[in-house]
């Protein structure tokens, strides 16, 4: 169940669920697995940005990746990102031995030109194995790293075992369309674009050539519908559905809060026993709490799902 340069559908990104006292609660991950199935989607992926996976301790994190592996009856890809090559290693092979589906891995903030980009991937390659399927995470907002479509393509170019991208640039729609621009003149190797930002253009990027989805959002089935209608054609249906979730999306991808934002409702939902994050974070103050029973009320008068008790 590895990904490929094919690889489509939603992927949906996984948090880690904690207890009260801050320690990873292994019984709601089991749930959590359950509820995504349900959900329909076609895979998770675990330990990224919103994973919290820079706070977990090293045992924690393979202890993580092995329990969504083990739960989960559907492909799981795993966040390894990390300062050095050696943490890389060690947490890639552990995740391959427990069966994932691949890692993937977002470059350093310390990346400037287009030859450090291109030469820290093949130091990647290097270190977790040119039979490891990986995803590129590209971030500019986050990691502060620029990767153009001519560096993607290098880097899938030179490694075959670079399978799909984690497409999260803002604006990005542009990079989308060069990107299956070069594909088709054969100037870059087809890959796999599923798209994160919360899902916030999903809606758009679908019909720019991306494959779907891998992002969090705490309504999955929301990127699953989207992601089938816009494959069935179905164009105004699948943005009447998304414009009704959109101010839920828009208030879950508030810098700093976002999480936060989506423990609370997954939480409200049975999803999770707990909407904790590992410290440091920041908590939802009541007024914003009340901010999202609001938009939940409201968008339950469209869709039936955040009907919640």
């Amino acid at each position: 169940m590895t990904i490929t340069r094919a690889t489509s559908g939603v992927y949906a990104i996984a948090p880690t669920p904690f207890d009260e006292q801050g320690r990873v609660d292994l019984v709601s991950i089991d749930r959590m697995v359950d509820f995504y199935a349900q959900a329909g989607v076609n895979g998770l992926t675990v330990l990224g940005q919103l994973g919290e996976a820079p706070k977990l301790e090293a045992s924690e994190s393979a202890a993580v990746a092995e329990r969504f592996i083990s739960r989960a009856r559907f492909p799981v890809v795993v966040g390894v990102s990390a300062p050095g090559y050696a943490a890389m290693r060690t947490l890639a092979s552990h995740a391959m031995d427990a069966g994932a589906a691949g890692v993937m891995i977002a470059p350093p903030n310390t990346l400037r030109t287009d030859e450090q980009i291109v030469q820290y991937y093949d130091g990647c390659v290097d270190a977790i194995g040119a039979e490891t399927p990986f995803v590129i995470q590209d971030y500019p907002l986050t990691f502060t790293v620029q990767m153009t479509p001519s560096v993607i393509a290098r880097i899938a170019g030179a490694h075959p075992s670079c399978v799909m991208l984690k497409h999260e640039d803002w604006p990005g729609l542009e990079k989308i369309t060069t990107l299956r621009a070069m594909e088709a003149a054969g100037t870059a190797p087809r890959l796999s674009i599923l798209c994160g930002n919360g899902g916030l253009f999903l809606d758009f990027e679908l019909e720019r050539g991306a494959d779907g989805a891998m992002t969090g959002y705490c309504f999955p089935e929301l990127l699953v519908d989207l992601v089938e209608l816009m494959g069935k054609g179905r164009r105004d249906e699948a943005h009447d559905l998304f414009d009704a979730h959109l101010p839920l999306v828009r208030y879950e991808q508030q810098p700093g809060a976002g999480l936060a934002v989506r423990k609370y409702v997954m939480t409200r939902r049975g999803i999770i026993a707990h909407d904790a994050q590992r410290t440091p974070a920041r908590a939802l103050s009541a007024a914003a709490r009340a901010e999202v029973d609001y938009l939940l009320a409201r968008l339950a008068t469209r869709d039936e799902r955040a009907r919640l008790g």
